[in-house]
């Protein structure tokens, strides 16, 4: 089967190879991969910003069809529709992370797409502990947002409890951003989503999914825009997606006091923060990395009651062969979420 392949450690280093079938565990399931979303971490992974056991298939956003269960596994079938976490634990699930539900960032931690094969090919083979099955109302197309739609989830619902009545501040309007934008309005919050003049394409996408306000930091006044939703109080809860030193300057300065800041996008770089600020108005800030099995359960259901809507956020679909377009619309901030199909 045709695969995309990090060949080795280095910038670059990444090519289409044709390589053999995965042959299925006890404990596994098969996947006939429908699609593939690309994520920021793949970008990080051309870079070689990001750890990788090469060689290794790429790709960890994915919907699928299972095609064959080991002779271990007990719930799901073949032919059922199925997304996957793409953890690979090391530790044994005995390490203090683990034990308490917070594996997505056991300290050996491996990863489907960066240590073991990922999703980026015709075929991927997944522990059944992993595999959710998918609500009937979305396609493969869809699906395939469930991994990051579950990391906003656990940043807003997890890490932040959203709840009615908050006024919360999204910064960065790309897939994250629309993602825990929605979820924060289906907890209950009103939501105010911000980006630059560059982000007009995922403004429309926003409205078109309900959410209270858009902001063009470039041509409004954000400062009166949130004093007019808060009656000048200020932000109860601020999620940055963005990764903008920017962003948290102003997230830090419009939160009210005893507001909440959780810190989503990556920097790739140290940055500063006013600390002082932080303990004046007595913020608290969060870091949210990953996602959880609570999750998971949550996530996919607000799906399929039609609370999170995941199909406007798709923008475009490619051929696996077409990976270095994909990628580099992807880098240039062209539409939202771009989705490669094997061949």
């Amino acid at each position: 089967m045709k695969a995309l392949v990090k060949t080795s450690r280095g910038p670059g280093n990444l090519e289409i190879r044709e390589v053999p079938e995965p042959r299925c565990g006890s404990d596994e399931v098969k996947v006939e991969v429908a699609y593939c979303g690309v994520c920021g971490t793949d970008i990080h992974v051309l870079k070689d910003e990001f750890p990788t056991t090469p060689p290794v298939i790429i790709g960890h956003e994915f919907s699928g069809t299972v095609v064959e269960a080991g002779s271990a596994v007990k719930k799901i079938q073949v032919g059922d529709r199925i997304v996957a976490e793409n953890v690979c634990l090391n530790c044994g699930g005995d390490c203090y992370l683990c034990r308490t539900g917070h594996y997505a960032i056991c300290v050996q931690r491996g990863a489907q797409g960066l240590n073991a094969d990922g999703a980026f090919a015709r075929y991927i083979v997944c522990k059944e502990k992993n595999v959710y099955r998918f609500p009937s109302n979305i396609g493969f197309q869809e699906a395939a947002l469930a991994e990051p739609l579950v990391c906003a989830v656990h940043a807003v619902l997890d890490q932040t409890r959203v709840g009615a009545g908050d006024v919360v501040l999204v910064a960065g309007p790309g897939a994250m951003g629309l993602l825990a934008a929605q979820a924060a309005k289906s907890e209950g919050g009103t939501v105010i989503l911000s980006g630059t003049t560059s982000d007009a394409e995922r403004f429309e996408v926003a409205r078109l999914l309900g959410i209270d306000r858009t902001v063009d930091v470039l041509r409004e006044n954000l400062t009166e825009v949130v004093a007019e939703y808060t009656d000048g109080e200020g932000m109860d809860i601020c999620i940055e997606c963005s990764g903008a030193q920017a962003a948290v300057d102003t997230g830090i300065s419009l939160l009210k006091k005893r507001g909440k800041l959780t810190q989503v996008g990556l920097f790739g770089r140290k940055v500063s923060v006013d600390l002082d600020a932080v303990v004046q108005k007595e913020i608290q800030i969060t870091g949210s990395m990953s996602h959880t099995w609570n999750a998971w359960k949550r996530g996919l259901a607000l799906v399929g009651q039609g609370k999170i809507q995941l199909k406007p956020l798709v923008s475009a679909v490619y051929s696996i062969l077409e990976w270095e377009r994909a990628f580099r619309e992807f880098e240039e901030r062209r539409g939202i979420k771009i989705l490669l199909e094997p061949v």
